[in-house]
């Protein structure tokens, strides 16, 4: 697969003059709540009406979506509103049962891409559909994985496709539901720059009170939509009941984020953008030669240790490093979230150099 103009036909088709908004329930819960909160969202940004009929629960024994029955709750929604309609579908099943009931858009979870074998059933299923089919980010942060599940739908003459960024899951506690790993998402933009992108901050966040930032965060990156999770009563919903915001905060939502421009003709703009560019290039040129002299450093480590038959990983002695450095980082404006991620990447590569020369 390779990059095209044409990925973004359906995009452009819409002749939108604000970024792509899809919003809705986490799940359809009764035909009332769909058609409310639809009405709520009729007249906004929102071009596409979003309700999960089949929900994959981590544990049994939680609410696992209400099955067929929403689908036709979806189709009376777009016929009183005029919205496009959407659910997510994880078997051959859901897609021929989302076909039948004419749904517009077709989303593959996050557990879904991390599994080629069920992409491959839903690509089989969809072979030549002119629906528009979103994939999002597997839950593990492995690009080759998402691309691999975006070749199999474009293999199967799929035409209209587009991504979804949900972040990624992790087993340490950050202030994320889902770290978003935003360089992985920008590696995907890097590779296919015209297929549309869309953040989904509900699930990256969690928490409603993140959702504003983060969705600006993504617009800032040039990223095409927002699918956002909205109820009626967040508070009191099925599912996912923290990440879920009224219609009305999501209206103002659209009133305070701002859209950015990819970049700006005026030359003194361009002149002082380049001049800042150059301070970046040498930064990093002068990160690298530090990097490198820091594994010379270790290299030395390793050679003592070999002599004197100790272990590589000394943890009492990383921790008071990470700790000490995480507090440095404070002080100069860094995130911990950052420190502590590029000290684990520096970490890692020190004991490769050291494994290395303890074992040659």
């Amino acid at each position: 697969m390779e990059n095209n103009t044409i990925l973004r036909t359906w995009l452009d088709d819409f002749k939108l003059n604000h970024p792509l908004v899809i919003a809705g329930p986490c799940s359809a819960e009764t035909e009332d709540q769909v058609l409310k909160i639809a009405h709520e969202l009729k007249n906004s940004d929102v071009t596409i009406f979003r309700a999960g009929i089949w929900k994959p629960r981590t544990r049994p024994g939680g609410f696992e979506g209400v099955g067929e029955i929403g689908l036709k709750w979806l189709q009376k929604a777009k016929a009183e509103t005029g919205l496009l309609i959407a659910t997510e579908v994880a078997t051959a099943a859901h897609v021929k049962l989302a076909l039948a009931h004419d749904i517009d858009v077709l989303w593959i979870g996050a557990r879904t891409t991390a599994n080629p074998f069920a992409v491959q059933e839903i690509a089989d299923a969809l072979q030549g559909t002119d629906k528009i089919v979103l994939l999002k980010n597997p839950v593990n942060p492995d690009l080759s994985l998402w691309i691999g599940g975006l070749e199999r739908l474009y293999n199967a003459d799929i035409k209209k496709l587009g991504v979804i960024h949900r972040g990624f899951s992790t087993y340490e506690k950050t202030k994320y539901r889902n770290n978003p790993e935003w360089q992985i998402a920008i590696d995907l933009q890097n590779r296919f720059p015209d297929l549309p992108l869309i953040c989904d901050p509900s699930h990256i966040t969690g928490k409603r009170e993140m959702i504003q930032e983060v969705s600006q965060q993504a617009l800032d990156l040039n990223y095409d939509g927002l699918i956002i999770e909205t109820h009626i009563d967040p508070d009191n919903a099925w599912s996912d009941a923290a990440q879920q915001v009224t219609p009305a905060t999501l209206k103002q939502m659209f009133i305070n984020l701002r859209v950015r421009k990819v970049s700006d003709d005026e030359s003194e703009y361009n002149q002082n953008m380049a001049k800042l560019r150059i301070q970046i290039d040498e930064f990093d040129g002068k990160l690298l030669e530090i990097l490198g002299n820091r594994m010379k450093v270790a290299d030395k480590i390793g050679l003592l240790k070999k002599e004197k038959n100790v272990a590589i990983l000394q943890n009492q002695r990383w921790n008071e490093i990470l700790g000490k450095m995480i507090l440095e980082g404070e002080e100069k404006g860094l995130s911990s979230d950052f420190v502590m991620l590029l000290f684990k990447a520096i970490h890692q590569e020190s004991i490769s150099h050291q494994e290395k020369v303890i074992n040659r």
